[in-house]
């Protein structure tokens, strides 16, 4: 069973960053690390790309279209967002055809405008059709706070995107295309003759980094959408307006690195595990055990764990009858700095209520001893 997502919504130590906006969450739990202006619409440059590539992942998935399918480039695709251009470019050459999985290294590793357009007219036609597209299907997938006017990012007053929808999107893009997403991790592609490196600095560091996408425009500055693995922990790290190349390669490996060394995940129980009981009042059973349904696994800054408290909440003692799966109570993670974090508890099984002369019983005894109340 999937773990309970739950988020740290104020960790003890607020991150610092000269991104003049960023965010970073860890994947397994949801848990925001750090936020910064995370729900400002901005330009995102290349970074937009990324929904042009889950477009086109898409429809691999379902089958619509293959690897070595291949696309026409028009005229179109090579000036806009070719050589001449002056902007990021596959060089692929006009009236040719190319296949998806090149077109696919040529947007990941070149961020290759013309293969962006070429994919944009292959699948929608136009460029300002599949724009369309893009918008809606983002909205779909949970992208609130993007607009998108082109399939390359090149800047339009009206081409936006938060970094909440680009974190979000990079976990879809990871958990949604596995097969397809070791693209993002390959340092160099070679086409027509000609040999580009992966913009991404952090693949290049033994930090865990395996994508995703970088981006620069004059109006955005220097981002990154990045991701790294250690173990069994995911951060996912989005960081924009950036004064230089340098510091793209260096502030986002200073907060992955403050991400995954100050803080960790906790599993603190698993899904059906008891953890309580609750008295019963009138039943044939005195007690009920309690039940967390999902398993819980927090995310917390780790000098917090040590002054972490947990605490069973209901109301008792609870009147009989009691069906199997009603809920009971909740439970109360606390910790310093962090905000609490409340779980529902149900009952493990089904608790009958006395007849009528045990409940007379009953209530005597409470009236005379008091071991009810």
């Amino acid at each position: 069973m999937a773990a309970t997502c739950l988020a740290v919504a104020a960790p003890v130590q607020a991150i610092e960053t000269i991104a003049k906006s960023a965010i970073m969450i860890e994947t397994t739990t949801g848990a925001v690390l750090l936020q910064k202006q995370a729900d400002t619409p901005m330009a995102p440059a290349s970074m937009s790309k990324l929904m042009t590539l889950y477009m086109l992942f898409e429809r691999l998935k379902d089958g619509s279209l293959s690897l070595t399918d291949t696309f026409r480039v028009s005229a179109n695709a090579w000036r806009k967002g070719g050589a001449k251009s002056g902007s990021s470019t596959m060089f692929l050459s006009p009236k040719k055809r190319v296949t998806i999985e090149d077109l696919i290294r040529g947007i990941i590793i070149q961020s290759g405008n013309d293969a962006c357009i070429v994919v944009a007219e292959g699948i929608s036609g136009s460029e300002a059709a599949f724009a369309e597209e893009m918008t809606v299907r983002g909205r779909e997938i949970g992208l609130t706070g993007s607009t998108f006017k082109n399939a390359t990012g090149w800047p339009n007053p009206e081409h936006l995107m938060t970094l909440r929808d680009l974190a979000h999107l990079s976990q879809r893009l990871i958990d949604d295309f596995p097969g397809y997403y070791h693209y993002f991790s390959e340092l160099e592609f070679t086409y027509n003759g000609i040999r580009q490196s992966n913009r991404n600095p952090l693949l290049y560091k033994e930090m865990g980094s395996d994508g995703l996408k970088t981006g620069h425009t004059v109006a955005s500055g220097f981002g990154l959408t990045a991701s790294a693995k250690r173990k069994d922990r995911r951060l996912i790290l989005v960081v924009n307006g950036l004064e230089s190349r340098k510091a793209r390669g260096r502030e986002p490996e200073r907060l992955l690195e403050l991400g995954f060394r100050d803080f960790n995940n906790y599993s603190l129980f698993k899904a059906g595990e008891q953890v309580g009981q609750a008295d019963i009042w009138l039943g044939k059973a005195a007690t009920v055990p309690l039940i967390i349904e999902k398993s819980l696994t927090l995310t917390l800054p780790r000098r917090a764990r040590r002054g972490m408290k947990v605490a069973i909440q209901y109301r008792g003692p609870v009147p009989a009858p009691v069906l199997k799966g009603a809920q009971i109570g909740k439970i109360v993670v606390s910790a310093p700095g962090v905000d609490p974090v409340e779980v529902s508890l149900v009952a493990a099984a089904d608790v009958q209520q006395l007849g009528f002369l045990g409940r007379i019983l009953a209530a005597l005894q409470s009236i005379m001893w008091g071991e009810a109340s």
